[in-house]
C-alpha cells in the first residue's frame, strides 16, 4: 500500500519514542529517573478545577464557537493587557486544543508551498516539521557559540523574498536560554521593515528565573494589533502545568484569526468546552501557584546545575526560565540519539538527544520533576560517563559497577 510522502517524511518525536523505551522499562520493575519530561509534576490550579467541574456538573457540554467560548476570551483580554499592555478584542484571539495547535494553524493560514519561515536553533522540535506539513521550507539559523544567543545580521542573511515568518521562543525550549531586549528590539523593527510575521512563542513567559522581566515584543512596535506583524501564542500548559487539558490561543489580526478558525473549523471544530472553562478559572483565579511553580523551577534549575557542574568537561549556559537546560556532551559521545539511548540502558535514566534541536552532541535535560529526580538523575549520568566519578552505584537496591570506562 502506498502512503503519503509528506506523511512518512514527517520525524518521529524523540521524546514520545524515549517515553515509551522508559515505560517499558518501568513495567519491568525498573527504577527509571526522568529528565526528558516536558510537563512540571504540580497539581492543576484549584481555580481550574472548581471551574471545569462547575461546567460538567450541568450537563451542558456542547460545541463552543470556534474560536473559543466568550468568557474565556474575556480572561485571555485581561491576561493580554496585563502581560503585554496591548488592548485586544474577541476578534483578535482564536483558542486552540493546545498552544501547538494554535501555532500549525498559524503556519497553515500564513504559508504557500516553499515559502520559508526561519527558525532559531536550538529550537522545539515540532517547529521544522510544523513547517514541512504545510509544505512550507524551514531555514535554520544556528548560533555562533555557546550563549544561543542570534544576532540580527544572522537572521537578515538568512531571508529571502520568500522569507513569510520568524518563530521566537524565548524563554527557549530546549535551553532555557532568553533573547536580550536588544534581539526583539532588532527583529520587530526587521520583521515589520520587511512584511514578515514574528511569530513569539510565549509559553514559558511566566516561568523565567533571577528576577529578570519577560521581554514583551510588542513594547518595540508603535502599530496596533491589527497591522504589526507580530503574533503571539500561549496556552495554561507550562505556566500553570494544565498541559493535559490542552488550551492554547493566538492573538493576530482578526483577518488572520478568521482564516485560522476556518481551518480548525474544519479539523477539530473547538477545543472541549470543559478544558475552556479550566483555562478561563485558571487565568481568574489566584496566581499564588504560578508564583510557586516559577519558584520551584528555579530551585530546581539550581541545583541541576551545581551536580553537573561536578562533572568533567560538560559546560553548560545556565538557563534563564523554562524548565530545561542543555549541557554539551561532545567530550563523551557527539552523537546524541546514541549517548541518550545509552544512558537510559546503562544508568536508567530518559534525557533527549540535542539533535533533535539542531544541536548535535547536547543533551535536553529537564528539571520539572521532582528534587530527588534531579539529583538521582545527574547523579547516575555522571557515574555513566565521567571516569572521575565513583565506579559504584546502587540502583533499586542493586550495586552496579561501571565497567566501561
Amino acid at each position: 500500500m502506498n502512503f503519503s510522502q509528506l506523511a512518512e517524511s514527517i520525524a518521529e518525536s524523540p521524546t514520545l519514542k524515549l517515553n515509551e523505551a522508559a515505560r517499558r522499562l518501568k513495567e519491568q520493575g525498573e527504577d527509571v529517573i526522568h529528565l526528558g519530561a516536558g510537563e512540571p509534576k504540580n497539581k492543576a490550579p484549584q481555580a481550574s478545577i472548581t471551574s471545569a467541574t462547575a461546567k460538567l456538573a450541568t450537563g451542558d457540554i456542547k460545541y463552543t464557537p470556534t474560536g473559543g467560548t466568550a468568557s474565556l476570551k474575556k480572561a485571555i483580554i485581561a491576561y493580554t493587557e496585563k502581560n503585554y499592555g496591548r488592548t485586544v478584542s474577541p476578534g483578535n484571539i482564536i483558542v486552540s486544543a493546545g498552544a501547538k495547535q494554535s501555532l500549525y494553524n498559524m503556519l497553515y493560514a500564513l504559508l504557500n508551498p516553499q515559502d520559508e519561515v526561519i527558525v532559531l536553533a536550538p529550537y522545539w522540535v515540532s517547529y521544522p516539521e510544523m513547517v514541512r506539513m504545510v509544505r512550507g521550507v524551514p531555514v535554520i539559523v544556528s548560533p555562533e557559540d555557546a550563549t544561543y544567543q542570534i544576532k540580527i545580521a544572522q537572521i537578515e542573511k538568512a531571508a529571502g523574498p520568500r522569507t513569510r515568518a520568524v518563530i521566537i521562543n524565548s524563554p527557549n525550549n530546549p535551553s532555557g536560554v532568553m533573547y536580550g531586549e536588544e534581539f526583539i528590539a532588532g527583529i520587530v523593527e526587521f520583521c515589520e521593515r520587511r512584511g514578515i510575521y514574528c511569530i513569539m512563542d510565549d509559553i514559558y513567559h511566566k516561568l523565567i528565573f533571577d528576577g529578570k522581566p519577560a521581554v514583551s515584543a510588542y513594547k518595540y512596535t508603535s502599530k496596533d494589533i491589527e497591522s504589526t506583524t507580530i503574533i503571539s501564542i500561549n496556552g495554561v500548559s507550562k505556566t500553570y502545568g494544565m498541559t493535559g487539558f490542552r488550551i492554547g490561543w493566538a492573538v493576530t489580526s482578526k483577518k488572520l484569526t478568521s482564516l485560522m478558525a476556518n481551518i480548525q473549523g474544519q479539523i477539530t471544530t473547538t477545543a472541549s468546552v470543559i478544558c475552556q472553562a479550566g483555562a478561563e478559572g485558571a487565568l481568574d483565579g489566584p496566581q499564588d501557584e504560578v508564583e510557586a511553580l516559577r519558584t520551584m523551577m528555579e530551585t530546581n534549575r539550581n541545583a541541576m546545575l551545581r551536580d553537573l557542574s561536578a562533572m568533567k568537561n560538560v559546560p553548560v549556559t545556565k538557563p534563564d526560565g523554562t524548565f530545561y537546560c542543555l549541557p554539551d556532551f561532545r567530550a563523551y559521545n557527539s552523537d546524541s540519539l546514541a549517548l541518550s539511548d545509552f544512558l537510559l540502558q546503562k544508568a536508567l535514566v530518559v534525557t533527549v538527544p540535542g539533535k533533535e534541536f539542531g544541536m548535535e552532541g547536547h543533551l535536553r535535560l529537564s528539571f520539572c520533576g521532582s528534587a530527588r529526580d534531579v539529583g538521582e538523575g545527574i547523579a547516575r549520568i555522571r557515574w555513566a560517563l565521567d571516569p572521575t566519578a565513583p565506579k559504584e552505584i546502587v540502583i533499586n537496591h542493586r550495586k552496579l559497577i561501571n565497567d566501561w570506562i
